[in-house]
């Protein structure tokens, strides 16, 4: 049997059953993100990892949010919000996001994030994240069923030089994920 550097290719793995509530450690889709709304004159912001890219132009992202998140409603009823990409740097502040209501505290205040005013949408952008995306609800299909909002970027803003941040990735339970190094392999996207 030939030989790779971590054994025999083909030999078979030592696996153990997971329980199928443990699938999402497994396949998380990308960084933690901030995602802030504005409804009745009060901005929130709500730290959020289930999320996916569905298009390229114009982008399409598609969330999931818990109906009983106190966001849910403002994201429903409004159908804007920001999605607003930290870095490791905010990992405290954006733990303490996802473990508090904003039914119960100004998470602006209590975390010493900034909100400022965006160009398309009334939800605030958090200017301490690397990025701030400016989306609305174009598919609410799937909410009832599913709490799946499907949103398009109207507009993006990229607030640091840094080409590759590190950014945070939940692996579930209270662990996560610090994005490290890149590699370039060649690639045929335009």
């Amino acid at each position: 049997m030939p030989k790779s550097r971590r054994g025999s290719i083909g030999a078979k793995a030592t696996r153990r059953d997971l329980r199928l509530s443990q699938v999402y450690r497994v396949l998380e889709p990308g960084p933690v993100v901030l995602m802030t709304t504005q409804h009745k004159g009060e901005a929130n912001v709500m730290a959020m990892s289930w999320h996916t890219m569905m298009e390229f132009e114009p982008p399409l992202i598609g969330c999931v949010i818990s109906n009983r998140n106190y966001s849910f409603t403002a994201l429903r009823v409004t159908k804007e919000c920001v999605i607003a990409v930290p870095t490791a740097e905010l990992i405290s502040k954006v733990v303490g996001c996802g473990n508090t209501s904003g039914r119960d505290i100004d998470k602006f205040a209590v975390f010493h994030l900034t909100p400022s005013p965006g160009a398309r949408v009334g939800a605030p952008l958090v200017d301490e994240c690397y990025a701030n995306l400016e989306c609305r609800v174009v598919d609410a299909r799937l909410v009832t069923r599913y709490n799946f909002f499907v949103l398009e970027v109207l507009k993006a803003w990229i607030g640091t030089p840094r080409r590759y941040p590190r950014t945070i990735h939940h692996r579930g339970m209270g662990v996560f994920m610090i994005a490290g190094g890149s590699i370039r392999l060649p690639s045929k996207m335009k």
